[in-house]
């Protein structure tokens, strides 16, 4: 899918998780949060080098884009507006949107490829190398869901803001000096939303923690610890990073740190129930179930409708071939989350099981539209061909009913 810019904004998913790390907090005060919850001991040394400011250094090639193709822009339309037509709107780099990783802003233009985060950090990087001002923003949006692995994700997202370039002589903003938003979300849905600008040590936090996240996703239990624990040390207000430290404590059998890691976040926000919901399972497991249900009965009344409850219903419901409840079920879970593909390839299946082909197709073609990564594009393309492939050749045969039945 090439990028589509609305209203020029760059749009970026950040991963937390419910029952696993947390999506976006409000910045606390000072005095800060305490970093004294390492435990580095319990983990091997990281496979991978983990440096924050590697996510925003420009490289070589870069460069090269920047004193070449960018230049060009740069001449007929100035500097904001040239940087931003040079990487998005005439689509020079023809960059695909891919979330299954979070890359450097070096690693996204190589790959020419990345999530909302990677084009954030590669932006800023452009801008930076061309001496521009540039501003992280977190926007609030309505909190989104996602699950893998049996981990849940809650995104967030941030956006971009570039200003006219200052003066390298009085170092005083010249010429217009109104902030222009960057992001890939439709404007309808970020136009009357509020956000606060964010620190780039806060920016940098929240690509480690995504890193950490990512890692934990597939296996990697010890790069994730030392993403997270970098996340922390980078800025320890990015409360996702405590979360993600202690599911990870959690996967070792540390519960004591576990537990300890998730008072630090309910100490900040005792209304985040990304945390709680992680400490009900810590004190559960530690056969502490008296306050686990006491944590879990205040967490119903901050969330009475668990994420993915109607799927997990719905997919049980179509094991036991019961399609017409499993498509109630599916549709209750896409009027709350119609961003998850996931849902909409589940209700298809539905519709396909109750024999109303069209109805299958219509879901397919959403969950493809939906799908965050190559790979379930591809694989939700490749399912739509096969309904359309289906649809032809009964619309083939109809006609040769109708004349045997003549």
């Amino acid at each position: 899918m090439r990028t589509n810019i609305h209203a020029l904004v760059i749009a970026l998913a950040l991963l937390g998780a419910g029952a696993g790390l947390t999506g976006c907090a409000l910045e606390p005060k000072e005095p800060r949060p305490s970093t004294d919850v390492f435990v580095d001991t319990a983990f091997r040394p990281p496979s991978v080098r983990i440096d924050a400011q590697e996510a925003l250094a420009i490289s070589p090639a870069m460069q090269r884009f920047a004193e070449t193709e960018m230049a060009s822009e740069i001449r007929l339309k100035g500097l904001r507006d040239g940087l931003i037509d040079a990487l998005y709107t005439r689509g020079r780099l023809q960059l695909d949107y891919d979330a299954e990783t979070t890359r450097t802003a070096a690693e996204a233009f190589d790959a020419k490829r990345g999530n909302c985060m990677s084009l954030v950090l590669m932006t800023a990087a452009f801008a930076r190398h061309l001496g521009m001002p540039v501003r992280f923003n977190s926007v609030y949006l309505e909190e989104s869901w996602t699950r893998a692995n049996g981990i849940f994700f809650v995104a967030g997202h941030v956006n971009i803001s570039l200003a006219r370039p200052l003066s390298t002589q009085s170092r005083v903003v010249y010429g217009d000096p109104e902030l222009l938003t960057i992001d890939f979300l439709p404007p309808e849905q970020v136009r009357h939303n509020r956000s606060r600008v964010i620190d780039e040590s806060t920016i940098l936090a929240m690509f480690l923690n995504n890193k950490a996240a990512e890692a934990l996703t597939v296996g990697q239990i010890d790069d994730a610890y030392w993403w997270a624990r970098a996340a922390v040390l980078t800025d320890s207000r990015w409360l996702s990073a405590y979360n993600t430290l202690a599911v990870l404590y959690r996967r070792k059998g540390l519960l004591d740190r576990a537990e300890s890691t998730l008072r630090v976040v309910l100490e900040r926000e005792p209304a985040n129930t990304q945390a709680m919901s992680n400490l009900i399972l810590v004190l559960a497991d530690a056969g502490r179930r008296e306050e686990a249900q006491a944590y879990a009965n205040q967490l119903a009344q901050l969330q009475p409708v668990p994420p993915y409850k109607f799927f997990d219903e719905g997919v049980a419901a179509m094991r036991a071939g019961e399609f017409a409840a499993a498509r109630q079920l599916f549709r209750k879970e896409v009027a709350r989350a119609a961003y998850v593909p996931e849902f909409h390839f589940w209700l298809g299946l539905a519709n396909y099981g109750l024999g109303d082909v069209a109805g299958a197709r219509g879901e397919l073609a959403k969950a493809m539209e939906n799908s965050a990564t190559v790979k379930d594009r591809e694989l939700y393309g490749a399912k739509l061909a096969w309904l359309n492939e289906l649809r032809e050749q009964q619309r083939q045969r109809a006609p040769l009913r109708g004349a045997a039945g003549s």
